[in-house]
Parts: structure tokens; C-alpha cells; sequence
């Protein structure tokens, strides 16, 4: 990946009023793979503190997405057109991880895996939560 390319990765995510609002925070990029965190935060839980089967599937879309972006040389605009999600576990934990890895990249259609696991606040400790398949379309 060019600088460039991981720079314009860097900005999107740094201008989306979604993952500020989230406080979420983008832990790596490159080629065909993209991570990001997302802290704990009450309207994310259910009565029992877990994290919200929509929240997971939001943190999936949104790493997938970038995870296909990365994929490509030129700058360019993805969608998604498939998401599967499966929850393995109770997400409890201080906050989501995501690792979004690209299995096939092609000129328009990207399959990506996401695992989503839930972390305490040290980060010694990861339990996977969720995994998820996911297809998007290249638009421009």
C-alpha cells in the first residue's frame, strides 16, 4: 500500500461523524486488511453488558468496508451488498476489536472476513465474539 493510499484510509476515517460519535479508533491498515476499536459505551450494551448484536454488526460493515477500499490502488467508493453475521459468544468485554482481511479482490466484488473480538482495557485479553462474511461492490 502507498502512503498516499494509506493516507486517504487515515482521513475518511477521521472525518465520519459515525466513528467519532463511537470514539472508535483505527489500529491498522494495509493491504487487504484493516483493524479498528471501538471503547465500550452504555447506549452500546444491553441490561446485561454485552455489546448490542447491532453494534457488532455495524463495527463488521464499517471494517469491511475499509478493508475492500484498501484493496485497491486508485481511490474509490465501495457499498455493501452482502453482510452475515455469526455471533459466537456474549460480547462482554471494555471494548470491540475488529480484523477485517480481504479473501478475494476482484475489478468490482470483494469478499471480506471480519472477526470481531471483545478486549479488556490492558488489551491482554481477547475473546472472539463474532464472525462475519461480507461482499461489497466497488461504485467508483
Amino acid at each position: 500500500m502507498t502512503p498516499e493510499k494509506k493516507q486517504l484510509i487515515v482521513d475518511s476515517f477521521n472525518r465520519s461523524e459515525t466513528l467519532k460519535f463511537y470514539n472508535a479508533e483505527l489500529l491498522d491498515v494495509d493491504t487487504d486488511y484493516v483493524s479498528i476499536k471501538i471503547p465500550k459505551m452504555e447506549m452500546m450494551t444491553r441490561k446485561a453488558g454485552m455489546f448490542n448484536g447491532a453494534m457488532i454488526a455495524s463495527l463488521v460493515d464499517v471494517s469491511a468496508g475499509y478493508a475492500a477500499v484498501s484493496h485497491y490502488e486508485e481511490d474509490c467508493y465501495v457499498v455493501t451488498v452482502e453482510l452475515k453475521v455469526n455471533y459466537l459468544r456474549p460480547a462482554i468485554g471494555d471494548a470491540l476489536v475488529s480484523k477485517a482481511y480481504v479473501i478475494k479482490g476482484g475489478s468490482k466484488i470483494s469478499v471480506i472476513r471480519v472477526e470481531i473480538y471483545t478486549v479488556n482495557e490492558q488489551g491482554t485479553s481477547e475473546h472472539h465474539a463474532a464472525t462475519s462474511l461480507v461482499t461489497m461492490m466497488k461504485i467508483k
